[in-house]
């Protein structure tokens, strides 16, 4: 299977890796310790990070991340 990585932002996940992905994260129902972020949100911004060899506060904020 062939995703063309071109179609969307460098380091986001296509859909259909994410219907993958996401079955095997955990609950983001709020349990102890508050509420979780959103899991594609924080991966997305993890792997822009990676895949720009970025640091931390040069990560965009649509990711989430408190800058």
């Amino acid at each position: 299977m062939m995703i063309h990585r071109c179609l969307c932002v460098a380091g986001d996940l296509a859909n259909r890796e994410w219907e993958r992905l996401a079955p095997l994260l955990p609950d983001t129902d709020p349990q102890r310790g508050g509420r979780w972020r959103d899991h594609r949100q924080l991966i997305d911004g993890m792997l822009w990070r990676i895949e720009n060899g970025a640091r931390s506060r040069q990560v965009p904020k649509r990711y989430g991340l408190q800058h």
